[in-house]
């Protein structure tokens, strides 16, 4: 008989814990197993290609129990040998190696995860305790236990389609360009340690975590985002991207943070300050590189449609991109005497039927022609308002909770359709990259025009009934849909009233269009990328300007890679130059079509670029001749499954769509999308804190009292003084003081990481990862409870007991243990769908219940099959 060691690596270790394996057995003595099938057992005196080693059938649970209580915990599994066993032999035979030349009649299946960035996280928290000398600056390295979650669940699914026969690409590499470890090597290391050995160190770190944790990576195709023979390939997408017209330069309003020396994106903006350090971030105008993502808002809109995405992280791309159709109306100033004045203020609506309700117009504080409309009287006022208006982000600025502000400038306009002369404000709840940059605001049609007016005492001008009365009796800004009224003039020839808003609207974009007042727009809340960053640590930007000019210059293909220049200094310059300025030799070049002297661009690429398409080159990782082989890129394209956080919901996942979509342009990919399926897995969140509310004399209040107020301080409570009550928490000592339970994100200012090398060092690996696939629905966020991966830990033992029996007085396990490589009935072989539905937490409830049922019933045979199923049969 064809037999086996239990030691492969498709069985135990580091998979069967990890893979919801149906069990099956063979007719006679049957009972229903909730989960997945019908299993039989019988009873016999001999086993069938298995052997349990000197472990009788007649051993109680309640023996067993106490034999293995018996044990050092550790040995009832013994993952100290298995796991350091098994990983070693996987790297030396390259296991899960995928060949560049494979059967393509079969299926494929390429799951990747989002990859990692390898850098410390320099928070303002983090430098503080690091410069205080409370943490080793290399302890701030390294994956939680959170991390590993993910990874985990594309693990399963790689071995599973393994198993069933697919050619599996699975591998991982090293997201590692970006302004944190710029950040980390200067705020940190006072010697300006380069970025580039500290990002080594910690990918070096990332590696072993991950290969201690038994992943099955084709380590051969590892790739790192900061390769000059990867970014080599980034650049010349941005090549294309010119060509195509779709890259360009602006003098845009950025996030300038003087600190940091660098351009910040919105969301890297909190509080008027970088997210990264803390440190002050003002608005102001700058000459940058944008991509012109815009020309492809309808297809980016369109296409989410198709795709086995999560339909919130959809929601968010169309949310993001933001299509409305409306109308472009144009007011003229009017001087002091009512007079039209030559300046234009051409404002943006989705709602052209409540013209008539216009009864002020808003124009951004960044807006091109408010220098012309400001009056001299107000023009320090207007200045001090747009000086505290560019400290806040975009996302501040639009916040709906927070009070509007706002200066008048001194100016009105005319309303087209009445012929009124309107007050002209100047308020940063208008955005100056948004539509036109000025808006007309129509307050009891629109809440923040309302708020605005109430504040301001700007007249309030109705022009909608609503079809509801109790909104007509409220007096708030009704935004919904009704008739018109208060909406005709005879000088301009307009009348709208007694139309439905629809009909309205349109009737409103005819006139205009017929008088010259206006047209038909369709506008997008997505702008144009900004891509350029003032920073050394990224991709150099393959641009030339010949010298005396602002002509631009590609570089040609053959030149490419386009190298980092080596720095001693790379800190901020402080005149918004960027530290790349500093490398003079490498700055000044010659144009080689011209022969004239020439600059290179200074500013680098932002940290998306290289994640924006490293999927296509884990498919064909050492071509050196193009970006990836067309006959590999068909076969593997696109990505099956792509596990990821939902932070990345929108730009990470939106660029990749956008340069995929441009690359199919060109004919280097083949499908029009770059993701078929998205996954996004849950947070796990830090152990459950329990404090309790304490007065001024320090006595214990409630947290439900009424009396509890700002004024009573907290308490950290251990685990061993609570108990549960119902759905709370309360004192063991005093079971009427309810606690307050909170679980936050891991992070290293909280203090609540979870090291996984101090988990795999006491549990090992195999625990670590069933309990994180144990611990709720996948895509849940759930909390962390070490007490939680014990008890797996001792299913995992008793697990390894029933195959191999118990370990000897000396910690050893006696050799013999085998299982049968032959081929399952029909009847004996079944599918179970939990694996690909990621429902792998009852896909392990459902083994611990047939463990549990396995050990009541002896003797059992385990068999395992090549397709990846575990079956149980009689031994006959």
């Amino acid at each position: 008989m064809n037999t086996q060691h239990i030691h492969t690596q498709t069985l135990l270790p580091q998979s069967f814990c990890f893979q919801k394996h149906p069990f099956f057995l063979s007719s006679q003595a049957q009972f229903q197993h909730k989960k997945f099938a019908t299993f039989t057992i019988k009873k016999s005196r001999c086993f069938s290609g298995f052997t349990r080693s000197k472990v009788r059938s007649s051993v109680s649970e309640v023996e067993e129990k106490k034999q293995a209580e018996q044990q050092v915990v550790k040995r009832a599994y013994p993952f100290h040998e298995i796991e350091p066993k098994w990983q070693s032999f996987w790297e030396k035979n390259r296991t899960f190696r995928t060949p560049d030349e494979i059967d393509t009649s079969k299926p494929k299946f390429y799951v990747l995860d989002m990859f990692p960035y390898p850098s410390y996280v320099c928070s303002r928290r983090f430098i503080e305790v690091l410069r205080a000398g409370l943490m080793v600056c290399c302890s701030g390295a390294g994956l939680h236990v959170g991390h590993p979650l993910g990874y985990t669940a594309t693990d399963i699914l790689a071995r599973l389609k393994r198993m069933q026969g697919c050619n599996v690409l699975h591998p991982m590499g090293w997201d590692a360009f970006g302004l944190p470890a710029e950040q980390y090597a200067i705020e940190v290391f006072s010697t300006g340690t380069h970025p580039k050995l500290t990002t080594l160190r910690n990918i070096n770190r990332f590696r072993t975590q991950l290969k201690s944790l038994g992943f099955s990576y084709d380590w051969d195709r590892e790739i790192s985002t900061i390769e000059p023979d990867y970014y080599k390939w980034t650049q010349w997408i941005y090549l294309q991207l010119l060509k195509r017209g779709l890259a360009y330069q602006a003098e845009v309003p950025v996030n300038w943070c003087p600190a940091l020396g660098t351009v910040l994106a919105n969301e890297e903006v909190v509080d008027g300050v970088s997210e990264r350090g803390g440190h002050p971030v003002i608005r102001k105008p700058m000459r940058q590189w944008m991509l012109k993502i815009t020309a492809y808002a309808d297809r980016l809109l369109e296409d989410l449609d198709d795709l086995d995405w999560p339909e919130s992280v959809k929601e968010m791309q169309r949310n993001w991109i933001g299509r409305s159709e409306g109308a472009e109306l144009d007011f003229y100033a009017v001087d002091s005497n009512g007079q039209k004045r030559d300046i234009k203020i051409t404002v943006y609506t989705t709602r052209p039927d409540t013209l008539f309700g216009a009864t002020y117009l808003v124009v951004a504080p960044e807006h091109p022609l408010l220098s012309s409309l400001v009056s001299t009287a107000l023009s320090k006022n207007v200045e001090e308002y747009k000086e505290i208006a560019s400290k806040k982000s975009d996302l501040e600025r639009t916040e709906l909770q927070k009070e509007k502000t706002g200066v008048f400038s001194g100016c009105y306009a005319r309303n087209p359709a009445n012929g009124e002369a309107i007050p002209i404000w100047v308020a940063d709840y208008v955005l100056g990259s948004y539509g036109t940059g000025a808006i007309m605001a129509v307050p009891a049609h629109d809440s923040r025009d309302h708020e605005f007016a109430l504040k301001y005492d700007i007249p309030i001008c109705w022009v909608v009934t609503p079809e509801e009365e109790s909104c007509v009796e409220s007096r708030k800004a009704y935004s919904g849909e009704g008739t018109v009224m208060n909406s005709s003039n005879a000088t301009s020839g307009l009348d709208i009233n007694g139309l439905n808003c629809k009909e309205a609207a349109s009737r409103v974009i005819e006139w205009a269009e017929k008088t010259g007042n206006g047209k038909k727009k369709v506008n997008y809340k997505l702008r144009d990328w900004l891509f350029a960053r003032q920073r050394y640590w990224g991709e150099p930007i393959p641009v030339i300007f010949l010298e005396g000019t602002s002509e631009s210059v590609p570089l040609h293909e053959t030149e490419l890679p386009l190298t980092l220049p080596e720095l001693d200094d790379f800190t901020p310059t402080g005149t918004g130059e960027p530290p790349l300025s500093k490398a003079a030799s490498w700055v000044n070049t010659t144009d080689p079509s011209s022969g004239k002297p020439a600059k290179r661009e200074t500013s680098t690429m932002p940290q998306w670029a290289g994640s924006c398409w490293y999927y296509l080159r884990f498919m064909d990782p050492k071509n050196s001749k193009e970006l990836v082989d067309k006959t590999k890129e068909r076969y593997w394209g696109p990505v099956d499954v792509y596990v990821g956080g939902a932070e990345h919901a929108v730009l990470h996942l939106l660029y990749s769509r956008f340069w995929h979509k441009v690359l199919y342009d060109i004919g280097v990919v083949s499908t029009i999308e770059p993701f078929k399926c998205v996954i996004n897995q849950g947070i796990i969140l830090g152990e459950v804190q329990y404090m309790a509310c304490k007065d001024a004399d320090g006595n214990y209040v409630s947290a439900d009292s009424s009396d509890l107020s700002s004024e009573h301080h907290q308490e950290s409570i251990p685990e061993e003084k609570v108990m549960k009550s119902g759905d709370s928490f309360v004192l063991k000592d005093d079971p009427n003081i309810r606690l307050i339970a909170r679980a936050h994100k891991m992070s290293k200012s909280r203090g609540n990481v979870v090291n996984p090398d101090d988990v795999v060092s006491e549990y090992g690996a195999d625990s670590l990862r069933l309990y994180e696939m144990f611990m709720g629905p996948f895509r849940d966020s759930k909390t962390w409870n070490t007490t939680g991966i014990e008890g797996v830990h001792r299913f995992l033992g008793r697990t390894w007991r029933l195959i191999v029996g118990s370990p000897l007085p000396d910690g050893t396990f006696k050799d013999g243990s085998l299982i049968t490589d032959e081929q399952p009935t029909s009847e004996q072989l079944r599918v179970t769908e939990e694996i690909e539905g990621t429902r792998f937490n009852t896909g392990i409830s459902a083994m611990m219940e047939f463990i549990n049922a396995a050990y009541k019933v002896f003797p059992v045979a385990i068999w395992y099959h090549k397709s990846g199923f575990w079956l149980v049969t009689n031994s006959e």
